[in-house]
């Protein structure tokens, strides 16, 4: 499970902040982000699984929290989230610079 970003990546978009009531149904699944697409995901409170299930990568999983560094999801990888508890979170998308 990647740990860091790629130094020539630029933030592109937010998402609102998510709770265990409001995380979307689809990030509940396996999905992924599209190609060139790397997304942050950045925790408020609480505790969230992260969970990588691509055939591609080992799998893997990751608890995330206030005290943890954050899940990077990387390019159309499948994976989930799963809120253990009260959590609060938001996740980044980056791309790279010259993506216009």
């Amino acid at each position: 499970m990647n740990t860091t970003l790629p130094a020539d990546l630029e933030p592109y978009q937010r998402t609102p902040t998510f709770t265990e009531e409001t995380v979307p149904p689809g990030l509940l699944r396996d999905h992924s982000t599209k190609r060139g697409t790397w997304g942050v995901i950045r925790m408020e409170a609480g505790k969230l699984r992260y969970v990588v299930t691509d055939p591609r990568r080992p799998p893997s999983e990751r608890i995330l929290a206030l005290d943890t560094p954050p899940g990077i999801v990387e390019p159309t990888v499948l994976h989930h989230v799963e809120p253990l508890g009260p959590v609060r979170f938001h996740v980044e998308f980056y791309r790279r610079a010259d993506r216009g």
